[in-house]
């Protein structure tokens, strides 16, 4: 065995320990004018893809679209009436950050994992 191969599989389940652990549901609020709204998400990780959707404050689901993982890092997109919204998020244990832009208006929400 070539000391390559070692290395290579070495740096394979590094990044296997070193991925965040995304699967399952999420909740976490907005603060606007008006009051909090809640939005929850439900993630599947499944390598580098992120597939799920996102709960809306008036509890309808929208599928989770072009979902990446990198690490502890993620983005995925999804589409409302008012169009497409893309979200960048970082994960760490039982918290998650994340962040987007909603008409020239950026946002960030804290999420918490159930």
């Amino acid at each position: 065995m070539n000391i390559r191969m070692v290395l290579a599989g070495f740096v394979l389940m590094a990044a296997s320990v070193f991925a965040a652990d995304i699967d399952g549901k999420w909740a976490g609020n907005i603060e606007t004018p008006g009051g909090a709204i809640t939005l929850a998400y439900n993630f599947k990780a499944e390598g580098a893809v992120l597939t799920g959707s996102m709960t809306g404050p008036d509890g309808s689901e929208i599928k989770i679209t072009d979902g990446k993982i990198d690490g502890s890092k993620f983005t995925f997109t999804v589409t409302t009436d008012f169009g497409p919204l893309t979200f960048n998020g970082v994960v760490a244990g039982t918290d998650a950050k994340l962040s987007a832009d909603f008409g020239g208006m950026p946002f960030e929400i804290a999420l918490k994992k159930a």
